[in-house]
């Protein structure tokens, strides 16, 4: 097993050339990919706990969720006691150096996070909505949807910045004034997403009934709740192909008249990076930030 060294820590790291994804992509080119992109990750996950989705056979392969600090997390990894929603505490991760991001990647995991800080639990600093398209409709849709949702977050003082969600959909997340609990960030996000929806009827729904979902845009505000996560910008996804949840210019998206425009998989992020840089480095600067509005 080779071990390598990482920021002073000694990281032995396992099954190099496996094959994760159908498309040939190794688990060393997945440690790679996070090693190599680690500067722009990692403010999105400093201070936050973290859930985990691994797939360490693949997206074909068995996949589970865990929110417990894993067996054999070495002791110098970063971890925080978060309330749990029925009593009680509940360890988890935080990733808080490259060191602690190779090591999490090294079990093959997408990365998840809430939209609040481990020091400050239940205080939301960032709202997010996730638009998912109803077959036939796809991130075409969403990009329109997103558009008013961005116009209408700006006239409450928010800027909205987007990304893929690394599957079907877009990702919009604000970020915020840490003033605010999560309740309060939920009913705000749900009267907004009720708002769309009448605003762009046939296009967009609020409510996640199935009878209503194709052809339209599911705006999920739902996971503004303290319990609930989401994928992290450039954390790549247990999809079909190396899919990354990667961040997008609003010109992108004005101009989006093909899906394919905006699909992005882990071989696309360094010409992105070189060409944008992070396009979400707004979402972890707290100049950025507005005060949750009233609720609609």
């Amino acid at each position: 097993m080779p071990v390598v060294t990482v920021e002073g820590r000694r990281l032995p790291l396992s099954n190099l050339d496996k094959v994760i994804y159908p498309d040939g992509t190794t688990k060393g080119e997945l440690l790679h990919y996070y090693a190599v992109h680690g500067n722009v990750l990692l403010p999105h996950l400093v201070h936050r706990p973290l859930s985990l989705l691994r797939y360490p056979d693949g997206p074909d392969g068995e996949t589970f969720f865990t929110k417990n600090v894993p067996p054999g997390t070495p002791d110098w990894v970063t971890s925080a006691d978060v309330p749990r929603s029925g009593g009680g505490t509940l360890r988890q991760v935080v990733v808080a150096d490259l060191a602690a991001l190779v090591w999490a990647a090294n079990l093959v995991v997408e990365f998840h996070t809430p939209q609040w800080r481990a020091d400050e639990p239940g205080l939301a600093d960032r709202l997010v909505f996730d638009l998912d398209p109803g077959a036939p409709a796809t991130v075409v849709e969403c990009c329109e949807v997103a558009r008013w949702l961005r116009e209408r977050l700006a006239a409450d003082g928010l800027t909205a910045y987007a990304k893929t969600s690394g599957s079907k959909g877009l990702h919009l997340l604000c970020p915020l004034r840490p003033a605010a609990p999560s309740a309060s960030t939920s009913a705000y996000a749900k009267s907004l997403a009720a708002e769309a929806a009448a605003a762009l009827p046939g296009l967009a729904i609020a409510t996640m009934a199935r009878r209503l979902r194709p052809g339209r845009v599911f705006i999920d505000h739902s996971q503004n709740a303290a319990r609930k996560t989401t994928a992290t910008p450039y954390t790549l996804r247990a999809r079909a192909a190396p899919f990354v949840s990667a961040p997008v210019t609003w010109d992108e998206i004005e101009s989006c008249a093909d899906p394919d425009r905006l699909v992005f998989t882990l071989h696309d992020l360094p010409g992105r990076l070189s060409r944008h840089g992070d396009l979400m480095s707004g979402l972890a600067d707290p100049r950025r930030a507005g005060p949750l509005p009233a609720e609609g």
